[in-house]
C-alpha cells in the first residue's frame, strides 16, 4: 500500500534493543526503531543508573552517621542535611544528556530511521506509529516494563509516586510510606530515609522474597536495625485516602495474621509493588503473539514468539528483570538471527545469572540459592555449603563489619562444583563477581582453594567460605 513503509527490521524500544538496531543496520539491513519515551530505556532513564547515582550519596550519609564507631567524631552529625534539589538536578541532567546523546547515533546512521511515538500492531507484521504504517520482515519487541499499581480502594486519583517519579523527586517529604518489600521498595526507601525523610515500610510478607532464605533473614534484621520501628511486616493496605488541604496520605492496613487494623499517615506515598510488562498498548492480538496470564510475551528458547518473524527479549518476556540479562539476550538474539542461525536450533543456554540489591547493607548473589540447589540435586545431602562472616577476615575487621554480614558458597556434592553464591554485606555487589566467574567456568572447590587471594582484601571472605566448605566435605 502507498502509505506503508517497508523495513527489513523494526525494533520497538530503545534500551537493550541497542543490541539489534545499529548492529543490524551496519550489516546493510534497513532498520526502523520506535520509542515513545527518552532513548535508552528503563535502565538509563528511570531505573538502574539514576537510582545508583542517588543511592551512592545515601551510602555516604550512612558512612558519616557511622563514623563514630571508627573513633571519628562529626560535630552535630544529627544536623546533617542533603541538598536534595541539587542532587536530583545533577543526576537528571547527567541522565538526560546521556539519553540525548543516543539520538544522533541513530539519526546519523544511514541504515536507521527513528520514530518517536507509541507503537501499535495493526497486523502480524504491521506497526502503526503516529499514523504511519511500518511493515517489517523481522520485528523485535523490547518494550520493557512499568510500575504495577495495586487495585487499592482510594488510591486512584491521589498523587502517589512510583519509582519513575521517585527518581526525579526534588523534594524531601518529612514522612513517607512505602508499600512493598521488593528490591525497588528497599533501594529507594533507603535512599529517601538517608536524604531527609522518615520512612515507614509496609511489607505484606517478607523482604526480598526471591533471595536465599538465610540471606533474607539476615538482611531483614540488619535493615530493621537501620530503620528501628519503621518496618511493619504483615501489614496489608486495605484503603488509601488523601487530604489535599493537609497534603497528607492515610493508609489503612490489616495485619494478615492477627487481623489488627492500623492507620498510618505520611506526606508522601511510594507504591513499589512490582512491575508489569508494557504490552497493554501494543495490540498484540492483531499479531497472534501469545502472552501469559501476567501479560508477558511468551517466547521459546530462541526468543521467537508464536508469530513467525517476531521476537522478544528483555523485561517484556518476564524471565530475568535485569538490564544485564537483557543485554546478554539481545546479543544472543542478534547472533542467532543475523550471524549464525544454527544457534536458534540449539537455543540459549544462560550462564549463571547474578544480581544485587543496592541497599545498606547490600545483597548479592549468583546461581542457585540453597533452597533451589536442594530441589535441583534431590536433597540437602546432595550439596555442601561453606560460609564466612565478614568479621572473620582482616578487611572485615578493618571495616568493623556488622554482625550478620556474610557470604555463603553452595557446591554440588558429587561434582564439587560451585553452583551458587549469596551474601549480604559491604560491597557484596562487587565481591560476588569472583563467584560469577567461578560459576561460569564450572570451578570446583579445589579451583577456588588453589587461588591466591590478595591479603587483606575483602574477597578473602570467598577463600574462607571455600575453606569452610572443605571442612564440611572432609567431615
Amino acid at each position: 500500500m502507498a502509505n506503508e513503509t517497508r523495513y527489513d527490521v523494526i525494533v520497538i524500544g530503545s534500551g537493550a534493543a541497542s543490541k539489534i538496531t545499529r548492529p543490524a543496520a551496519s550489516k546493510g539491513f534497513k532498520v526502523a526503531i520506535i520509542e515513545r519515551g527518552p532513548l535508552g530505556g528503563t535502565c538509563l532513564n528511570r531505573g538502574c543508573i539514576p537510582s545508583k547515582m542517588l543511592i551512592h550519596p545515601a551510602d555516604v550519609v550512612s558512612e558519616i552517621r557511622g563514623a563514630a564507631k571508627f573513633n571519628i567524631h562529626v560535630p552535630c552529625v544529627e544536623q546533617l542535611t542533603v541538598d536534595k534539589a541539587k542532587l536530583v538536578t545533577r543526576v537528571c541532567e547527567s541522565i538526560d544528556a546521556d539519553s540525548a546523546s543516543i539520538v544522533p547515533l541513530l539519526e546519523n546512521h544511514p541504515g536507521v530511521t527513528l520514530y518517536r511515538g507509541d507503537a501499535t500492531f495493526v497486523g502480524p507484521k504491521k506497526v502503526q506509529v503516529n499514523g504511519k504504517i511500518l511493515v517489517g520482515d523481522k520485528i523485535f519487541v523490547v518494550a520493557g516494563c512499568k510500575a504495577s499499581i495495586p487495585d487499592l480502594p482510594g488510591l486512584q486519583g491521589t498523587p502517589y509516586i512510583t519509582y519513575a517519579e521517585a527518581l526525579r523527586d526534588k523534594t524531601a517529604p518529612k514522612t513517607l510510606l512505602v508499600i512493598g518489600g521488593g528490591y525497588i521498595a528497599m533501594e529507594l526507601g533507603y535512599y529517601y530515609s538517608r536524604t531527609g525523610s522518615t520512612v515507614d515500610f509496609l511489607v505484606r510478607s517478607r523482604m526480598l522474597n526471591a533471595e536465599d532464605e538465610e540471606v533474607r533473614d539476615h538482611f531483614e534484621k540488619l535493615f530493621e536495625a537501620e530503620h528501628p520501628g519503621r518496618i511493619h511486616f504483615g501489614e496489608v493496605p486495605t484503603k488509601v485516602s488523601y487530604s489535599p488541604g493537609q497534603k497528607l496520605f492515610t493508609v489503612e492496613t490489616k495485619h494478615k495474621t492477627t487481623g489488627a487494623v492500623q492507620t498510618r499517615t505520611a506526606e508522601s506515598l511510594f507504591v513499589a509493588t512490582g512491575v508489569v510488562p508494557c504490552t497493554d498498548t501494543l495490540n498484540l492480538a492483531a499479531t497472534g503473539v501469545k502472552v501469559d496470564k501476567r501479560g508477558f510475551i511468551v517466547v521459546d528458547n530462541a526468543f521467537r514468539t508464536s508469530q513467525e518473524g517476531i521476537y522478544a527479549f528483555g523485561d517484556i518476556i518476564g524471565r530475568h528483570l535485569f538490564r544485564h540479562t537483557a543485554n546478554y539476550e539481545g546479543e544472543w538474539v542478534f547472533n542467532s538471527v543475523f550471524v549464525d542461525q544454527s544457534l536458534a536450533a540449539k537455543g540459549i543456554d544462560y550462564p549463571p545469572v547474578p544480581h544485587a540489591v543496592f541497599t545498606h547493607p547490600q545483597v548479592g548473589g549468583v546461581g542457585l540459592t540453597t533452597e533451589k540447589a536442594i530441589e535441583r540435586f534431590g536433597g540437602a545431602d546432595k550439596i555442601v555449603v561453606g560460609r564466612c562472616d565478614y568479621e572473620d577476615v582482616a578487611m572485615g575487621q578493618a571495616l568493623l563489619a556488622e554482625e550478620g554480614t556474610f557470604l555463603k558458597l553452595i557446591f554440588e556434592k558429587a561434582s564439587r562444583k560451585l553452583v551458587g553464591a549469596h551474601g549480604v554485606g559491604h560491597e557484596i555487589s562487587t565481591m560476588i563477581h569472583m563467584c560469577i566467574a567461578y560459576c561460569k567456568m564450572g570451578a570446583t572447590l579445589e579451583d577456588m582453594l588453589d587461588t591466591i587471594y590478595i591479603h587483606p582484601a575483602l574477597p578473602e571472605i570467598v577463600r574462607n567460605a571455600a575453606r569452610d566448605a572443605k571442612e564440611a566435605f572432609d567431615g
